[in-house]
C-alpha cells in the first residue's frame, strides 16, 4: 500500500462516493474522462513520491535559515517546485485558453492531496501561488494578469497572501498597513505583515504579495481594506525584472511544524518606494481576498486530513509488522507473541484514526465537487450549501486530524516519539492547521453567528435534503438500519440544538447565544461526518469492491456512529440550555 494515500479508498470516494466522471457532463470538462482524470492523478503521485516524500524530514530537521542577506532552503526544495510547475499542476484548474488543464476542483483536491501527505511544508509553496494567482485571475486588471500570471504559472514566480500584522491577528478590520496615492495610478505600501508563509526564500526569481492595506483617507474597519499586488521584484513593461521593490525580510519565524515552509516578518516601504498596483476597487480587499482564504480554508481541511492520513497509514503499517504481548488468556510464556494490531485497544486507537481521516478527506472531496457544480454557474445550491459548510471543512480535519497523528504515535508507543519515525513529524506539522486560516473559535463564529441563517436558512435546508436521501438508500440495507436509526436520532438532537440557539439570537442576545459557539461547530462536524461515513458505507455495500474493503468501511461507520457521534447529545445539553460556566469566569480568578 502507498505511504501516502490508499489508491482504493481514493478512487472509491471519486469515482462511487462522488461520480467525478459525471462531471464531464459539465460544459468546462466535457473533454475529458476518467482516463485523462487517471492519468494526471497518476502523474501527481509520481511526483508527490519521487520528489516531496524523500526530503519531507530533512526540510524540517534544516529548516531555512536568514543569513542577513538571503533565506537558504534546502535544495530538494527548488527541484520539487520545478517538477510541480512543469506539469502544469499550478494553473491545472485554469481554462485552456490560459493554459491550464480545465481540471476539476474534485480532481485537483485529489492531486493536492498526494502533496499534502507527502510533504505539506513544500507543498504550501505553490499551493500559495495557485491561490494567489487565483485572485488576479479572478479580480486583476488585464494589464495585471498580463504581467504576473504567466510567470506565476510557470513557476518562474511564487505568490504569497499578506493580511496578519504584530497586532492585527483576525481582526483585519484594525489593521495599520499604508496605501499612499501616486500620480502614476500605483500606491507607496508602508507597513509590517508578519506569519507570511513563503513570504521569502530562494526558489524563485521574484515573490508576488498580495497585501491587505488602507488607503489614506479611507473609512476604518473593514469596509475601508483595499488589496495591492506588491511584488518582491519590480516587473518592467518587457517582463523583465527591474527594481527591488522595497520589501525587506525582517526575519523568520520558527514554527513547531511545516518548518520547510518559511514563516517571516516582512517590512513594506523602509525607504518610502514600495509599490503597490490596486487589485480591482478601492475599499473591496477583504472581499477579493476572501476568494483566496475560502480556499485556503478548504486547502487547510484537506492538508490537515491529509496528514492524519499519513500518520494513520505509518501507524497501521506499524502495528501489523510489531510483535509485543500475547492474548489475554495466552498464559504459555513460550508462545509466540502477537503482532499489537491484534490488541483490541490498539484496534480502536487505528478505528478512531480512520474515521476520523478518511471522514475528513471524504468531506473535503465533498466540498470540491460542490465547487464545480457552483462554479459551472448551473447549481446556486451548491454555492449555497458549500458556503454553509466551509467552517467545517476547515475545521472538522484540522481539529481531528492532530487527534489522530496523537494516537498514531500512541501505537507506535516509545518508537512514536522519536525522530527516526515520521509520525512525531506529522503532529508537529498538523497542530498548526487548528490555527490556520481561522481558528476553531473563529469558523465556529462565522458558522453559528452568519452562515446557518443566511439565504433564510436554505443552507440548513439543503444539508437536511443532501442526509435524508442518503437515509433513504442506506436503510434498504439490513446492516445499516440500526446506524440510520441512532444518526437520525442525534440529527434531530442536531436540528433542536439549531432552532434553539436561533430563538437565542433572533431574540438578540448574541453574547449568550454564540458563548459556546466552538460546542456547536464539533456538534455539527460529527453530525456532518456521520452522514459521509453512512454514505460511503451504502456506496460500499452496493459495490463490488474487495470484500476487506466493504467490512473495513462498514465497521467504521459503526464506530464512528456509536462512539463519536453520541458525543453531541452532551453538547446539545449545554447548548439547549444556554450554559454560562466559561462565560461567567473571570480575568482575576485564573
Amino acid at each position: 500500500m502507498s505511504k501516502l494515500i490508499n489508491p482504493t479508498d481514493l478512487n472509491f470516494l471519486l469515482y462511487q462516493v462522488f461520480q467525478a466522471d459525471q462531471l464531464n457532463q459539465l460544459e468546462a470538462f466535457k473533454e475529458h474522462d476518467r482516463s485523462t482524470y487517471d492519468a494526471v492523478l497518476r502523474t501527481a503521485e509520481h511526483i508527490a513520491e519521487a520528489y516531496f516524500l524523500p526530503h519531507n524530514a530533512k526540510a524540517d530537521a534544516q529548516e531555512p535559515h536568514f543569513d542577513g542577506q538571503r533565506v537558504t532552503t534546502v535544495d530538494e526544495v527548488k527541484v520539487a517546485w520545478q517538477h510541480f510547475a512543469d506539469a502544469g499542476l499550478i494553473n491545472a484548474r485554469h481554462a485552456y485558453d490560459d493554459g491550464g488543464m480545465q481540471l476539476p476542483a474534485l480532481i485537483h483536491s485529489a492531486c493536492n492531496a498526494f502533496f499534502m501527505s507527502a510533504n505539506p511544508s513544500t507543498a504550501g509553496y505553490p499551493f500559495l501561488t495557485s491561490a494567489a494567482a487565483n485572485v488576479i485571475h479572478a479580480f486583476g486588471t488585464e494589464e495585471q494578469k498580463h504581467t504576473y500570471l504567466p510567470a506565476m504559472f510557470s513557476g518562474q514566480f511564487a505568490g504569497t497572501m499578506a493580511l496578519t500584522e504584530p497586532d492585527v491577528g483576525s481582526s483585519l478590520g484594525d489593521l495599520t498597513t499604508k496605501a499612499i496615492p501616486q500620480d502614476d495610478g500605483s500606491y507607496r505600501i508602508k507597513g509590517q505583515k508578519m506569519y507570511i508563509s513563503g513570504g521569502d526564500q530562494d526558489i524563485t526569481d521574484n515573490i508576488v504579495h498580495l497585501v491587505l492595506a488602507r488607503i489614506e483617507g479611507a473609512p476604518a474597519g473593514v469596509k475601508g481594506i483595499s488589496l495591492f499586488i506588491v511584488p518582491k521584484i519590480r516587473v518592467n513593461a518587457d517582463g523583465q525584472l527591474g527594481d527591488h521593490n522595497d520589501v525587506q525580510l525582517a526575519g523568520l519565524l520558527h514554527k513547531m511544524g511545516y518548518r520547510g515552509t518559511t514563516s517571516t516578518v516582512l517590512n513594506f516601504g523602509e525607504q518610502d518606494d514600495c509599490h503597490g498596483w490596486l487589485i480591482g476597487e478601492a475599499n473591496q480587499g477583504l472581499s477579493y481576498m476572501f476568494k483566496m482564504m475560502n480556499e485556503a480554508r478548504i486547502g487547510v481541511g484537506l492538508g490537515a486530513a491529509m496528514i492524519g492520513y499519513r500518520g494513520y497509514l505509518e501507524s497501521l503499517d506499524y502495528a501489523r509488522q510489531r510483535p509485543q504481548g500475547r492474548a489475554v488468556g495466552e498464559r504459555d510464556p513460550l508462545s509466540k507473541p502477537l503482532n499489537i494490531i491484534e490488541h483490541a485497544d490498539v484496534k480502536r486507537m487505528l478505528l478512531a484514526q480512520k474515521s476520523y481521516v478518511e471522514g475528513s478527506l471524504a468531506l473535503c472531496l465533498f466540498a470540491a465537487r460542490l465547487v464545480d457544480e457552483s462554479e459551472q454557474g448551473q447549481q446556486q445550491d451548491s454555492a449555497i450549501l458549500l458556503d454553509l459548510l466551509t467552517p467545517v471543512v476547515k475545521s472538522f480535519p484540522s481539529f481531528y486530524g492532530p487527534k489522530a497523528n496523537d494516537l498514531a504515535i500512541q501505537v507506535l508507543g516509545g518508537s512514536g516519539y522519536t525522530r527516526e519515525y515520521p509520525v512525531e513529524q506529522c503532529y508537529r506539522d498538523n497542530r498548526l492547521n487548528p490555527i490556520h486560516e481561522g481558528t476553531h473559535g473563529i469558523q465556529s463564529l462565522d458558522l453559528l453567528g452568519r452562515k446557518l441563517w443566511q439565504h433564510n436558512g436554505k443552507g440548513q435546508q439543503l444539508l437536511l435534503a443532501r442526509i435524508q436521501q442518503t437515509l433513504t438508500r442506506a436503510q434498504q440495507h439490513d446492516a445499516l438500519q440500526p446506524l440510520c436509526q441512532s444518526y437520525q436520532q442525534h440529527l434531530n438532537t442536531l436540528v433542536k440544538t439549531t432552532m434553539t440557539l436561533g430563538q437565542t439570537l433572533q431574540q438578540g442576545n448574541a453574547e449568550l447565544g454564540l458563548a459556546n459557539s466552538a460546542l456547536y461547530l464539533d456538534m455539527m462536524g460529527r453530525c456532518v461526518i456521520g452522514w459521509l461515513w453512512l454514505e460511503m458505507a451504502e456506496k460500499a455495500l452496493s459495490s463490488e469492491l474487495a470484500d476487506e474493503f466493504i467490512h473495513g468501511k462498514l465497521q467504521t461507520a459503526r464506530y464512528f456512529i456509536r462512539w463519536e457521534l453520541p458525543e453531541i447529545e452532551h453538547q446539545a445539553q449545554l447548548l439547549c440550555g444556554l450554559d454560562t460556566t466559561c462565560m461567567d469566569m473571570q480575568n482575576h480568578w485564573f
